[in-house]
């Protein structure tokens, strides 16, 4: 029900755009509007899910899993905001691993002593992410080498060919673990209660229609949003970088972030764990790549060199943390705690951030 009142605020963003209202509004009033857009692009992704099989449906739970979060950092990433693009990616991550994570730990927590969950799916989960982590921290690695060894003036053209080349790799691997999970080896992968796959509600044009509409209406707000974001952060005293790693990501997930906790307080901590995992994986193996990709298409190349530090660190907490909590299958509140707490540092070391 919620999600159907939020969707006034799409057409207050439209109206606020046309009136050429303060930065500020347009920016908090396109947030809200994303939210529910964000929803029913989920859940008509569902229903068509629904209809296609396990296998086919799985595929595109998957694939459609982070389209809101995806084509707003294409808008972003085509204004030319890289580095809003770059925190994004980071951001997105660490909230699903440590916020979304740690909060459905806590919440189920606090009503099942002890939760268990498949530690073969959470160990290939874990794997693939410290792949990640070297993913993202070799091209950091690659260009320090470049500047300090090599002598290397002018490093954008090498490392724009590194992180295209990455990205092939990230592809590549992405498609390896969908076929692995969902053809290969699904029993073993498998801890999803059969009630995670629903029966489809909506007919076939609906839900295709529904699609379609979030999408574009996402597209839209993600525009808003960007156009004003300039503005609206000198206005709230925030830096771009903190709203790229802390205020896009809950925007473009809170759907997915809610349904994970809800999943965890019911004691399903497989689907909470595949939720917010699973998620992380997507945006590191897929939409990463992507936005690499298209970047290099349009006109405006992205590396995936991170300068700030703080985010490789930032990476390397959270995934060292998400390992040491599911690499055993079980977990109790206190486990959510760590996590949450992990996440809080972070959000205070980017708040402080100097802009």
């Amino acid at each position: 029900m919620w999600n159907y009142i939020l969707l006034g605020f799409v057409p207050l963003a439209v109206a606020l755009e046309v009136l050429h209202a303060p930065a500020v509004w347009i920016f908090l009033v396109s947030a809200l509007a994303l939210l529910p857009l964000a929803g029913l692009m989920g859940r008509a992704t569902e229903e068509l899910a629904a209809r296609a099989g396990s296998t086919v449906g799985g595929l595109l739970n998957a694939t459609f899993g982070n389209a809101a979060e995806l084509i707003i950092a294409i808008v972003a990433l085509l204004a030319g905001k890289i580095e809003v693009v770059k925190a994004s990616i980071t951001g997105s991550i660490l909230s699903n691993l440590l916020l979304v994570l740690g909060l459905s730990i806590f919440m189920g927590g606090l009503r099942h002593s002890t939760q268990r969950f498949n530690a073969q799916a959470a160990g290939v989960m874990t794997s693939l992410l410290t792949l990640t982590l070297i993913a993202f921290l070799l091209p950091a690695f690659f260009d320090l080498a470049e500047r300090g060894f090599f002598k290397v003036l002018d490093p954008a053209l090498p490392d724009q060919m590194f992180s295209l080349a990455t990205a092939g790799v990230l592809i590549l691997i992405y498609l390896a673990n969908i076929y692995f999970s969902l053809r290969t080896h699904k029993d073993m992968v498998s801890g999803l209660s059969d009630e995670a796959h629903h029966e489809a509600h909506w007919s076939l044009p609906v839900a295709v229609g529904v699609l379609a509409a979030a999408t574009v209406g996402v597209a839209v707000m993600a525009e808003f949003l960007v156009g004003s974001l300039e503005e609206a952060t000198q206005a709230l005293g925030l830096s771009e970088f903190f709203v790229g790693i802390i205020l896009i990501p809950l925007v473009g997930n809170a759907a997915e972030h809610f349904a994970a906790v809800v999943f965890a307080m019911k004691n399903k901590m497989d689907l909470a764990v595949q939720i917010a995992v699973g998620s992380s994986l997507q945006i590191a193996l897929l939409v990463a790549p992507i936005l690499v990709i298209v970047g290099y298409l349009a006109g405006r190349p992205m590396d995936l060199v991170f300068q700030n530090p703080l985010e490789l660190a930032a990476l390397a907490a959270s995934i060292l943390a998400t390992n040491a909590v599911v690499r055993d299958g079980e977990s109790h509140w206190l486990e959510g705690v760590m996590l949450l707490g992990v996440y809080a540092l972070l959000g205070f070391a980017f708040f402080f951030t100097p802009k």
